[in-house]
């Protein structure tokens, strides 16, 4: 990686952390998603690198704000979320290409509805769901995460949509994205995918981390709650468009 490149992905990851310490989620999907498209660096360096400062984000934007967290929905859908990855990596391999294509693009068919109807109704639920929901959000978060590696869009609908506080909302999907990445971080650790090159960056990201999320908790944008969600719906809307639009290219190729 030469400098010119390692500085954008800091910089990028300084962005993304903002992003998510205001939000509740993004890191993961906008550092993967940019970095990609733009050949910073290899997906699977950038993907164990995310799952190591996703943790720093996590470390420095709790602290404080845990009494915020809606522990029992966040235990829910940590039951239906763990599982599931394994069980979505497992499907990914015994499907075949054209398969996968078809569900992936089933999946991101649903997920651009659902950004698409919540963006026009931003008005959270008139009452919180019930576990089982919450649970269901987490397998299916799961499933996403194991196959294409995109977790976020059914735990962020799901939170989203609850009558809670911004803040309450923002704490739980960063729990949520730090037991992913924990587990992720274990998962690359036992099969020899942390190398000295990703904690060497590492090394690098996390000050940058830090300092983006102490920023977004001093100085967060004078956003309003309906304004907020709207932003988060339309990233799913995003989301729903890439993993379409990445089906298709792959059925034409």
């Amino acid at each position: 990686m030469s400098v010119a490149q390692a500085l954008a992905l800091l910089a990028l990851m300084g962005a993304a952390s903002y992003f998510q310490t205001v939000t509740g989620f993004g890191l993961g999907m906008i550092v993967i998603g940019t970095a990609s498209g733009l050949n910073l660096a290899p997906v699977a360096s950038v993907a164990a690198l995310v799952s190591l400062v996703t943790l720093a984000n996590s470390a420095v934007a709790l602290p404080g704000k845990l009494h915020h967290i809606d522990w029992r929905a966040v235990g829910a859908a940590t039951l239906g979320l763990l599982p599931s990855v394994v069980a979505g990596v497992l499907l990914l391999d015994y499907l075949s290409g054209r398969a996968s294509g078809i569900l992936q693009f089933l999946l991101g068919a649903v997920v651009l509805y659902g950004g698409l109807s919540a963006a026009l109704r931003p008005a959270p639920l008139a009452q919180r769901s019930g576990d089982r929901s919450f649970f269901m959000s987490g397998v299916f978060g799961g499933l996403l995460s194991g196959m294409f590696g995109v977790s976020g869009p059914p735990l962020v609908f799901q939170i989203y949509r609850q009558p809670l506080s911004l803040v309450q909302i923002r704490c739980a999907l960063i729990v949520l994205f730090a037991a992913t990445a924990l587990i992720r971080t274990l998962f690359s650790a036992w099969h020899g995918q942390l190398g000295r090159e990703v904690w060497t960056q590492a090394v690098l990201a996390v000050p940058v981390v830090a300092l983006a999320t102490v920023a977004a908790r001093r100085y967060p944008p004078p956003l309003s709650g309906v304004t907020t969600r709207r932003i988060a719906f339309g990233v799913l809307v995003l989301i729903g468009c890439y993993l379409t639009v990445s089906a298709v290219i792959g059925w034409v190729r």
